[in-house]
């Protein structure tokens, strides 16, 4: 029987319990990708909530990402003491750190966005090189493990997806010329940074006609698998499902990461709509998934995991109103007084 609250063992990777948090963006670091005291403190309260592993918020891999602002970025050799303070805060709680490498999209020279068709092969080779690079730095920071974000339709997300890729070189066209991105920057990442844990999060579906769906996203994963990914996060676009109530409708996108924790044969780290310990073990211990993602529980209770574990009956307060998302570090509406 699998518990909440019981430690795992994943490649280069220890957490003390099953529950992660899942990479929720705050938008509050300088242009250039600094951060200070208020990402220190926002990760510091999450460290110290109980939580087995955090993944941090979009960090860029691009110093010149201008998809949306206040991103953390791994793209200069000059951000990595700010990045390693921030790991020995979260690594002082007993608490593993993922830095989710990200790309909002790619812009030239006269800062110009340039479309996924219309990069060149060059140009895809310079991004792979971009996140690779970042893992390095990630390692020298400290981080357990990156998260390659292919999901949610940024970059990597649409680059994927065939509503989008029409490319006519080796990284477009079939499903497997527009997965060797992933495997390119995969395989770079277990190349020069390979202490570091690797997974990835990736849409179940686009929800989109002609989009990435449910088949062809367990094909690359399984492509994935092969190429060495030590874990998987199961999303898909258009997240952060309004109304769910602890016990009635917790935890969407479970009928795909089952599926996928039994033909993949990886570590399966599941998001989406988690309210109550209850639910989540049942869930655990009704398939091969090991690992459980928050996401807005822990924006309103930074500290629902040390609920959890001292009342089994404790559900999330987190009533996905949604509205965290239109604050400053998307905070709680109902807890502007905390912190």
């Amino acid at each position: 029987m699998k518990n909440l609250f019981e430690s795992v063992e994943l490649k280069n990777l220890h957490v003390k319990n099953r529950l992660v948090r899942s990479a929720t963006w705050e938008g509050i670091a300088d242009f250039d990708g600094s951060i200070g005291e208020n990402t220190y403190e926002i990760y510091r309260e999450l460290a110290k909530g109980g939580v087995g592993a955090i993944i941090t918020g979009f960090t860029s891999v691009a110093t010149n990402d201008f998809y949306f602002g206040g991103m953390m970025r791994l793209s200069d050799n000059k951000l990595i003491p700010q990045y390693k303070k921030l790991v020995e805060i979260i690594h002082a709680e007993n608490c593993a750190v993922i830095s989710q490498l990200a790309l909002g999209a790619f812009y030239d020279k006269n800062f110009a966005e340039v479309a996924e068709n219309n990069l060149s092969t060059e140009n895809v080779r310079e991004i792979i090189k971009m996140f690779v690079d970042a893992a390095i730095r990630a390692e020298i920071c400290g981080f357990d493990g990156v998260q390659i974000h292919a999901a949610h339709f940024f970059f990597l997300s649409r680059f994927i997806s065939p509503i989008v890729n029409h490319r006519t070189d080796e990284f477009g066209g079939s499903t497997e010329n527009r997965a060797k991105i992933l495997l390119d920057i995969l395989n770079g990442i277990k190349k020069s940074a390979p202490k570091l844990h690797v997974t990835i999060k990736i849409n179940s579906s686009d929800f989109t006609s002609g989009g990435l769906d449910e088949i062809e996203s367990l094909e690359i994963c399984k492509m994935l698998k092969a190429a060495g990914i030590d874990s998987i996060e199961v999303s898909g676009n258009g997240t952060s499902v309004g109304g769910i109530k602890a016990g009635v409708n917790e935890g969407y996108f479970g009928d795909f990461a089952a599926k996928l924790a039994d033909e993949v044969n990886v570590p399966i780290i599941r998001v989406g709509g988690w309210r109550s310990r209850q639910v989540m073990e049942k869930f655990l211990n009704q398939t091969n998934v090991e690992l459980i993602s928050l996401s807005r529980p822990l924006v309103r209770e930074p500290d629902f995991p040390k609920k959890l574990f001292a009342d089994k009956n404790c559900v999330s307060k987190c009533v996905s109103c949604n509205a965290c998302y239109r604050t400053l570090a998307h905070r709680c509406i109902f807890e502007r007084n905390r912190g």
